[in-house]
């Protein structure tokens, strides 16, 4: 089973994870099996800044095309809505920690008075702008450890960061956390935390590995995740949060996030719908937000990222 995925430290720690799940699977039933990871470069690693998702999964969907790797394994909000065809998800292993993690400080009301904060994410900015008006988000790149680097150093006078929790524990880095973002006001994004396992339709020993380590109720979660953004037309000029959650007695529960990156507009909404149809939700809860004003939203955030 060869595993298809992005080079980076947080991308191979992911990979890992999976094919040590497979392993364990299939040596219960099968013997020990050959597993192979396939680091491949991205037009998004290659430095592509401009575009969709896609920049993020498109190498690994052509080795996917080629045959030469049997399934990929992507952050699953750096997915995009539609896939190609002849592609699908598989599944999903269980998800991790979903929330965003502020690092250098023990909580948003200790910033001081215009407080500067870092982030790569258009969705952390303007949650971060709609709960504090006063703060100064700064745009940053690089991976988990160079974002850490550059907080400790001060070279560039942030008082914190915010970074996906889930990475941070897959790098054994949740030292660095000061506090967890409350998700019902900083929602997080469509598949946070979620590992997405893509392969070809049509293969059925792909399909076998990723039923062997996938967990139902967050492939459910990830559907409806999914879908809401899908039915709005995100792109990556949406402020947009989505994060699903079982509510029990076979229910989910959907809770939803859209603004304008300077966060001086939003709107929100949450639902529960039936766990057996995750989709329905999604796209119930985007007609929610519609009839709300979200496409207004939509567009100018599309507009002011011009």
């Amino acid at each position: 089973m060869r595993i298809g995925t992005r080079a980076s430290a947080l991308a191979l720690a992911q990979a890992e994870l999976v094919a040590e799940a497979l392993a364990k699977a299939r040596s219960r039933s099968a013997g020990r099996p050959a597993i192979e990871i396939v680091p491949v470069l991205t037009s998004g690693d290659r430095g592509r800044r401009a575009g969709d998702k896609s920049r993020w999964v498109d190498a690994i969907e052509d080795a996917l095309e080629a045959e030469e790797v049997d399934l990929a394994v992507h952050s699953a909000k750096d997915v995009p809505g539609e896939l190609r065809a002849g592609l699908a998800l598989l599944g999903a292993p269980a998800r991790a920690a979903p929330e965003d993690a502020l690092c250098g400080a023990k909580s948003l009301a200790v910033l001081p008075p215009g407080a500067r904060v870092g982030t790569s994410s258009l969705r952390r900015s303007a949650q971060l702008r709609a709960a504090r008006e006063d703060l100064q988000v700064s745009s940053m790149r690089g991976n988990v450890d160079t974002r850490l680097r550059k907080l400790a150093a001060g070279g560039e006078g942030l008082d914190a960061i915010v970074l996906a929790r889930a990475g941070l524990q897959r790098l054994g880095r949740e030292d660095a956390v000061g506090a967890v973002l409350d998700p019902a006001t900083h929602v997080p994004a469509p598949g946070q935390g979620i590992l997405a396992l893509e392969g070809r339709a049509t293969d059925a020993r792909a399909r076998g590995a990723a039923d062997a380590i996938g967990d139902r109720q967050t492939f459910t979660c990830l559907l409806a995740e999914r879908a809401l953004a899908r039915e709005l037309e995100a792109s990556c000029h949406t402020p947009l949060g989505a994060h699903a959650g079982h509510a029990g007695g076979g229910r989910l529960r959907l809770r939803a996030w859209l603004g304008l990156p300077d966060g001086s507009r939003w709107l929100s909404d949450e639902l529960e719908g039936e766990q057996e149809a995750p989709t329905e939700l999604g796209r119930e809860v985007a007609r929610r937000m519609r009839l709300a004003g979200a496409d207004e939203l939509l567009g100018e955030a599309e507009r002011l990222a011009v």
